[in-house]
């Protein structure tokens, strides 16, 4: 173990060099609210109405930290997606915060969050008021069925190879079940790390690997147009139908209805895998097939059972009430 001093010495001398480069060292990231940064409070999700010529229009307006005061916002007409929007209107922009507001514009609207609400107003003329919401997911904390094969309970990582738990007993990422299967239903729920001066795929990263083979992006993609890199997204296959990515530090859940693929006794693939996927209870892929693993995956196809595989892309996820139903 390095002395103390040096470590000092060493933290010193990396901060100096990124001052250098015209760069400030980026924080590192947090995975409580404890450890986050004053934006953590003002991001999120806001919901609400505005007058417009008379009449009220909802809109739900998604508010994502970019580190260092900045914010971008997404304003969906309808509300949220996955409650309310219909993929149609969506208008973006970019805010700054000071002395604790965030400040928006775009043509003619201001929007200014402060004390949990975002105040829209045009011309001088406020048009309503939302307030900060959090919504949880509707299978959030599911019980597993009869049949179903507990990978994780929060008491022990003992049912996945390097399993390793943090001091909250949660799964710590980059853990491969012992359990194999074929077709089989999948629960699990994750936490992403809050990284905000993080961006792409740099920004709370992992993967879910059905028979690790097959990957569910895990990525703090929230208020993103979601693609098939970012959360909910079967990798580099398909986009998901909506991004229903919540903010960091919110518990999502993924809930996946997987079907093998199958192949003939000279091993000939003669189907390809299937799934559908529920991100937060909301299906972002309905029965759709999977005609390849991904290039990174552990495991190429075959006929063989596989693993769930929870990726360690470096950053710190974490992951609670994991289940498996085979068929």
């Amino acid at each position: 173990m390095l002395h103390r001093s040096v470590c000092l010495a060493v933290a010193c001398l990396l901060f100096v060099a990124c001052q250098v480069r015209g760069q400030a060292p980026k924080p590192p990231a947090a995975i409580t609210p404890a450890e986050a940064d004053a934006d953590f409070r003002l991001q999120g999700e806001y919901v609400g109405e505005i007058d417009d010529d008379g009449q009220k229009v909802k809109y739900g307006v998604q508010v994502i930290a970019r580190g260092e005061g900045k914010f971008h916002a997404a304003a969906h007409r309808g509300g949220l997606p996955g409650d309310g929007w219909d993929g149609s209107e969506r208008v973006e922009c970019d805010g700054i915060s000071r002395n604790g507001t965030v400040k928006f514009e775009h043509e003619n609207i201001v929007a200014t969050i402060t004390d949990g609400a975002m105040t829209v107003s045009s011309d001088g003329r406020e048009l309503g008021v939302f307030r900060r919401t959090e919504r949880k997911s509707p299978t959030l904390g599911l019980k597993p069925p009869a049949g179903a094969t507990v990978l994780f309970d929060g008491t022990t990582a003992g049912n996945f190879l390097n399993g390793k738990l943090d001091d909250n007993n949660l799964l710590i990422q980059g853990v491969t079940s012992k359990l194999t299967f074929q077709d089989a239903t999948v629960h699990l729920e994750f936490l992403l790390s809050y990284m905000p001066a993080a961006s792409g795929q740099a920004r709370a990263n992992s993967g879910c690997y059905l028979q690790g083979r097959y990957e569910v992006q895990i990525l703090d993609s929230f208020g993103l147009e979601g693609k098939n890199n970012e959360c909910g997204g079967i990798y580099e296959i398909r986009d998901p139908n909506v991004n229903m990515c919540f903010p960091p530090l919110s518990w999502q859940t993924y809930d996946i209805d997987f079907t093998a693929a199958k192949f003939d006794a000279d091993g000939k693939k003669t189907a390809d895998a299937r799934m559908t996927v529920r991100h937060n209870g909301v299906v972002v892929h309905n029965n759709v097939p999977v005609p390849r693993s991904t290039r990174a995956s552990p495991l190429q196809e075959g006929p063989e059972p596989g693993p769930l595989y929870l990726q360690d892309h470096g950053n710190p996820i974490r992951f609670r009430n994991i289940w498996v139903v085979p068929k």
